[in-house]
């Protein structure tokens, strides 16, 4: 089996201010790294209604599109910017992440990596933040489980940051394991242990400061990987940000390379033994240019190993 490489160029329309860290050239970076590995590659279709109202309400959705200007830039919160062209890239990059779901569940490829911008895991169900539209891996998931079926699904977030808005979006939705590691304190200042959800299905790790990739594997060894293991999903969707990179300007974590290796490597493991090897992997943050290109890669290469 193959890999497939979901992404549109049309993400590279949607433009933020000069100097805001969710730049085009972060996608740039990331396509031009995947470029030598072999990949297939899929045009990503923008999302259709039906999957985007299964996360948010169509007065919200209304309400996003109609704020795309049709010149320069309009700020809608406070670091979340549009643009011509903004409305689009945000309809494909849940589109892409669908469309993954739908490959691997259909069998056409052992894995995927939706390519995008701008990221999604800050959206939550009626609010705009954090440079994120539209929930991107909320709607992969709640999309594998009312139009393919599916009876449970996990997403495990690594970005540095929390990922309120998937948390916000799945909080009642009991076929939904959502499991993300962040650093804290730091924005969105969400993220507690404290945070379960009605069906203890919500599992936040939060990682201290200047810590570094030792004690992310020691948390992700003691609380993620039994319970993601005795939730036994059918498919696992990772938001995978980079910015717990040390190199990240956002952030004070202290990953490296190896540490997103190792976690990508033990994900695919856990799916191979739950799941049939089944994920869906789609781009979150990292903000320094050399590190998330390199860090993207490195995962990718992973699901790529993961799928023969």
């Amino acid at each position: 089996m193959t890999t497939a490489l979901v992404t549109h160029a049309d993400c590279l329309r949607h433009t933020t201010p000069d100097g805001h860290p969710e730049r085009t050239e972060r996608l740039a970076h990331v396509l031009h790294a995947l470029e030598p590995l072999a990949l297939q590659k899929v045009t990503a279709p923008e999302v259709t209604r039906e999957a985007l109202l299964r996360c948010h309400p169509e007065t919200y959705v209304d309400a996003i599109l109609a704020r795309e200007p049709s010149s320069g830039i309009t700020q809608i919160d406070g670091d979340t910017w549009m643009s011509p062209g903004s409305g689009r890239a945000a309809l494909l990059g849940a589109g892409a992440a669908v469309k993954a779901v739908d490959l691997v569940l259909g069998g056409q490829v052992g894995n995927a990596f939706a390519a995008i911008r701008p990221p999604g895991h800050h959206a939550e169900k009626e609010t705009p933040m954090g440079f994120c539209l539209f929930g991107n891996a909320a709607i992969a998931a709640k999309h594998a489980l009312g139009a393919h079926g599916l009876h449970r699904v996990a997403v495990v977030d690594f970005d540095v940051h929390h990922g309120n808005g998937t948390q916000d979006i799945l909080w009642d939705e009991d076929r939904a394991l959502v499991i993300t590691s962040q650093q804290m304190p730091l924005w969105p200042g969400t993220g507690a242990e404290t945070e379960t959800g009605p069906h203890d299905t919500i599992v936040n790790v939060p990682l201290p400061p200047d810590s570094d990739g030792a004690a992310m594997r020691k948390a992700y060894i003691d609380k993620v990987f039994p319970r993601l293991e005795a939730f036994a999903p059918e498919l696992i969707i990772i938001s995978a940000g980079f910015d717990a990179h040390r190199d990240d300007p956002l952030a004070q974590l202290n990953w490296d390379e190896e540490d997103f290796v190792w976690l990508t490597a033990e994900l695919c493991a856990i799916a191979a033994r739950t799941c049939g090897g089944r994920v869906v992997s789609t781009l979150e943050g990292g903000y320094d240019l050399t590190a998330l290109a390199q860090c993207a890669k490195v995962h990718v290469q992973k699901l790529i190993e993961a799928a023969k």
